[in-house]
């Protein structure tokens, strides 16, 4: 099956004008925007809830929009399962009935997604009985998703399912949702104004802007790019790595990684070793010198080049350093003259191991949640 999304859409809604094209794979590809970018009106024009003004839309090879040949699917007829903001789920019925009028939503010949194990992916089988008004946020999100899974879709739409959620619950489903991602072939779109989430579940980054497709890529592109960081957000900007682990130190609580600038060390993460990890080093952690320094208590030192320093903004800049793997700094425009720094300069990047946090990773293999305990 040819598991993409193509979709090039025109609309005006009220004082914003949509005009995006967008092409996403298998997978999880992320819409990310600030609030009233057009996200969730984009994907209510996937689900057949909004009907653009004109453009095409294609799923998994099957046209569902089109409005030059006058095809217009109903969202019935698009087999897409939804994920609002708020579970939406049946307040009369138990969780198990909420996720059997799931799969009664499509024909038995056509559902390829199994009750037992989408019941133990989300980790339902002790919720079964209960009804939604007994449920955390946390365990109603569980259930939604699992009952849009269970009507076997094509595709995945969720609308930033984290919303409403306290940061606990919030890192509870983003597991779930790392494990998902990695054991069913189902391609999902997930919208989100968080950066957090986004560099933890994207395999694919979209970036939304004034209903405008402004970049699409992966997330270490995306991420990377300086001209963007007005949009991803400056405080949280930093480079995301493709790393493994390499070794634990259990006399120190430290975990060494492998990457593309070299090797690596931060507090210890409770995975196997050989897992592989995207990491997030924020700008505003990272320090430079132009002299390797000696005697430091910083274990994470990376010789690079300046590959490109950004647009300041008030008394800070950002400066893009090749270390192997990109590496970002956020320092003063007094500190930028002071090393005078140039394209090419050769600097040093400094940064500690203790500003790395759990927060900053997310899973790209295959671990199983029950490594994670």
């Amino acid at each position: 099956m040819d598991k993409t999304l193509e979709i090039t859409v025109q609309h005006q809604l009220g004082d914003l004008q949509i005009d995006a094209s967008i092409i996403a794979g298998s997978g999880l590809t992320a819409m990310f925007g600030r609030s009233g970018a057009g996200k969730t009106s984009l994907i209510n024009m996937i689900a057949g809830l909004e009907k653009p003004r004109s453009g095409r839309i294609s799923i998994c090879g099957y046209c569902v929009f089109d409005s030059d040949a006058d095809i217009n699917l109903a969202p019935e007829q698009r087999r897409i399962g939804y994920v609002f903001q708020e579970g939406r789920l049946f307040p009369h019925m138990s969780v198990r009935k909420n996720l059997i009028y799931g799969m009664n939503l499509t024909p038995a010949e056509q559902r390829h997604q199994d009750f037992l194990k989408i019941v133990e992916l989300l980790d339902l089988a002790p919720l079964m009985e209960r009804l939604p008004g007994k449920l955390s946020g946390g365990e109603k999100q569980r259930v939604a998703i699992g009952r849009a899974l269970l009507s076997s879709p094509q595709m995945l739409l969720m609308d930033e399912p984290l919303a409403s959620l306290d940061s606990m619950r919030k890192g509870e489903i983003l597991d779930y949702i790392e494990r998902l991602r990695d054991e069913l072939t189902l391609p999902i779109i997930y919208v989100s104004h968080s950066l957090e989430e986004v560099i933890r579940l994207a395999d694919t980054l979209v970036i939304i802007d004034q209903g405008k497709t402004v970049a699409v890529g992966s997330v270490e592109e995306i991420c990377s790019r300086l001209d963007l960081h007005p949009l991803t957000g400056r405080y949280e900007a930093g480079a995301v790595l493709q790393v493994r682990i390499a070794a634990q130190d259990t006399d120190y609580n430290l975990t060494r990684l492998d990457t593309a600038a070299g090797p690596m060390w931060v507090p210890k993460i409770d995975l196997p070793v050989s897992s592989d990890l995207r990491l997030r080093i924020r700008a505003r952690d990272v320090t430079l010198s132009l002299d390797k320094p000696e005697n430091t208590s910083i274990l994470n030192i990376f010789d690079g080049i300046v590959k490109n320093i950004g647009e300041s903004e008030g008394n800070q800049v950002d400066v893009l350093i090749d270390a192997g793997a990109p590496v970002i700094a956020r320092i003063t425009r007094k500190s930028l003259d002071k090393l005078d720094l140039k394209l090419g300069t050769r600097v040093y990047a400094l940064i500690k191991a203790a500003a790395i946090d759990r927060r900053n990773m997310g899973l790209t293999g295959k671990p199983r949640l029950k490594d994670q305990q």
